[in-house]
């Protein structure tokens, strides 16, 4: 089902907020649900989760960062123009319980994915700690929207121009060992990149606290026949479309879930590059018709 760009806003350097017309999406999203959006008739399918959904104007908010050729091309469209095809809510919806003081730890984009997630919590009478971090200032996304659905905020950047200087998991780590809340914890939710997932298991395994992380792997249909999501908990094998895309992170195989992730990594940056490249000439060949378009002008 098409979807008509609504609003496009640049957050900050190559990652992007499009709320997008999904009505059948945005009447049934639950926390931590997700989409697949397919940008042209010949695209690729990617999962994309949803920051935020609007029932009462039929609209959902994707947040994402050009890191391949997809979503290179989809930041490159404007508002009023439409995504070919928009499928979800996929996925199952987090779970939302009275658990008391909760800690939500979000990096890089996982800061939208955790939004919808913080806000549900707040809303089910949870204290939620919300720990967001990024590489810069200059990278940081919602710090006020997860502001203002938390009970309290930290924040981490690698370089120290914005909160803490060091990693999100550093602070996780701080703040587990801070007299106040040692042994009151009762949930910890981690959604970010995989290496930062795997880091905030190890952290809190020890204090055995219930640890969450939403999986974002290589996914094709949504539907649970294609198997390219595969993650493995232990022995048992799972698909991230329809058992997750969140998991127990203290049964969660990391090393597994990073190697799968890298597979394709080579032919993502060489589609990446020769698509650039067409970009580069289709602006080439725009600009020399324009300066012979003039140079005719300026002869009559």
């Amino acid at each position: 089902m098409k979807a008509r760009i609504i609003t496009r806003q640049k957050l900050c350097p190559d990652i992007f907020w499009y709320e997008i017309s999904a009505p059948h999406v945005a009447c049934r999203f639950q926390a931590g649900q997700f989409v697949i959006i397919q940008v042209h008739e010949r695209g690729e399918r990617i999962p994309l989760t949803v920051a935020e959904a609007h029932p009462e104007r039929g609209t959902i908010v994707l947040v994402f960062q050009v890191v391949g050729k997809t979503t290179l091309e989809l930041s490159l469209l404007k508002e009023g123009e439409e995504i070919e095809n928009c499928v979800g809510p996929l996925g199952n919806p987090s779970e939302i319980n009275f658990f008391g003081q909760v800690i939500c730890v979000g990096g890089g984009t996982g800061i939208a994915c955790l939004l919808p997630i913080v806000r549900a919590l707040s809303a089910a009478g949870n204290e939620v700690i919300s720990l967001i971090g990024s590489r810069s200032r200059d990278y940081l996304i919602l710090e006020d929207k997860i502001k203002a659905v938390s009970s309290s905020l930290f924040i981490a950047t690698d370089d120290g121009t914005r909160g803490e200087r060091g990693l999100v998991t550093d602070v996780l780590e701080r703040i587990l060992e801070e007299e106040e809340v040692r042994g009151k914890i009762q949930r910890v939710i981690a959604i970010g990149p995989p290496l930062m997932m795997r880091k905030v298991a190890e952290i809190t395994r020890p204090h055995r606290i219930k640890t969450i992380v939403s999986l974002n792997t290589i996914m094709v249909d949504g539907t649970g026949m294609c198997g390219s999501c595969r993650v493995f908990l232990g022995k048992a094998m799972k698909l991230a479309c329809i058992d997750g895309p969140e998991f127990d992170a203290h049964r969660v195989n990391f090393d597994d879930v990073i190697s799968r992730l890298e597979m394709f990594r080579a032919k993502e940056r060489l589609a990446w590059a020769v698509y650039r490249q067409q970009l580069e000439a289709r602006q080439m060949e725009i600009k020399t018709k324009v300066r012979a378009k003039e140079g005719t002008a300026s002869h009559d």
